[in-house]
């Protein structure tokens, strides 16, 4: 049943959280309505069927996926060190502020020559993070770009 590998629910550990800037704040929120809306999301190694819950927190450098029934029953977690994403996430939030920057003062050809650069690397972080689920949770590439988000987001300490 291809329509139930999906994600029915997304909550991100507000406790490793920071009050964030509005442009963050807005990049989360698009990147929640827009998983919930259309996704792909099927863990492996078990019988299961969503849609599932997904409780996205950090704990000990690494960045855990709590996969829940709808019934907020534990299915399976998915742990992944952060080291691997450390790089590419602070590439990430530079291409971003200087993006922010650039949108108040810049040339449109100036934004949009960010604008492509900071796609870029949002493609590089959500590939990786394809790589290092696979065999655990199958994601597709929208789905991985917006998973991505939500991590960067958690990398904020303020």
């Amino acid at each position: 049943m291809p329509h139930r590998q999906r994600l029915g629910h997304i909550q991100l550990d507000e406790k490793t959280m920071v009050r964030r800037k509005p442009e963050v704040e807005h990049e989360r929120n698009i990147a929640i309505y827009d998983l919930l809306e259309e996704n792909y999301f099927a863990p492996q190694g078990g019988d299961f069927t969503g849609p599932y819950h997904l409780h996205l927190r950090l704990e000990d450098n690494r960045l855990i996926f709590d996969v829940r029934q709808p019934d907020d029953q534990p299915l399976t977690q998915v742990p992944l060190p952060l080291k691997q994403f450390q790089s590419i996430v602070k590439d990430y939030f530079l291409v971003c502020e200087s993006y922010y920057s650039a949108i108040k003062t810049a040339l449109p050809s100036q934004i949009e020559a960010i604008d492509m650069g900071r796609r870029g690397l949002h493609n590089e972080g959500s590939e990786l993070l394809r790589d290092r689920l696979a065999g655990r949770i199958d994601v597709d590439f929208d789905t991985a770009r917006r998973l991505f988000t939500l991590i960067c987001v958690l990398h904020i300490r303020g």
